[in-house]
C-alpha cells in the first residue's frame, strides 16, 4: 500500500439508544445537521463531513458503555468552548471537567444525553 492516511482513526460509531434525543444533542453542539439514513440494518445518523481527508462517523442505534468505561469520541466545533459548554448543557449533556489544553490545542469532556464520553475539541 502506497498511500498515505492522514489520520489512524477514521471512522467512529457512537452508540445511542433514542436516535432523535441524541441527533438533536449533537446537532445542537455541532451547530450544523446531521444526516440521518434511515435503511436496513440499522438508521445511522451521520456526523458533518466535508469530504476530503480526516476521521468520521455516524450516530447508530445501540447500548452505549457504562459511564467512565467506554471510549471517548471527540468532535471539533468551531465555536469558543466557553460557548459549547452551554450547548452541551442546553441540550441535555453533561460537561465534566474544565477547558484543558494541550500542544494540539483546547478542548473539554462531556457526556453526551446517552451516556458517552465526548472531546469537545476548539479548532
Amino acid at each position: 500500500m502506497t498511500e498515505q492516511y492522514p489520520n489512524r482513526i477514521v471512522w467512529a460509531e457512537i452508540p445511542v439508544v433514542d436516535m432523535a434525543r441524541a441527533q438533536k444533542f449533537y446537532e445542537t453542539v455541532l451547530e450544523e445537521p446531521l444526516n440521518l439514513i434511515d435503511e436496513e440494518p440499522n438508521p445511522t445518523a451521520m456526523l458533518p463531513y466535508p469530504g476530503g481527508v480526516g476521521a468520521a462517523g455516524h450516530l447508530y442505534p445501540g447500548t452505549p458503555a457504562k459511564r467512565g468505561e467506554g471510549i471517548t469520541a471527540h468532535v471539533a466545533v468551531f465555536s469558543e468552548l466557553d460557548a459549547a459548554m452551554e450547548r452541551v448543557q442546553q441540550a441535555g449533556g453533561e460537561v465534566v471537567s474544565d477547558v484543558i489544553t494541550i500542544p494540539a490545542g483546547s478542548f473539554f469532556y462531556a457526556i453526551d444525553t446517552e451516556g458517552n464520553s465526548l472531546g469537545v475539541f476548539k479548532v
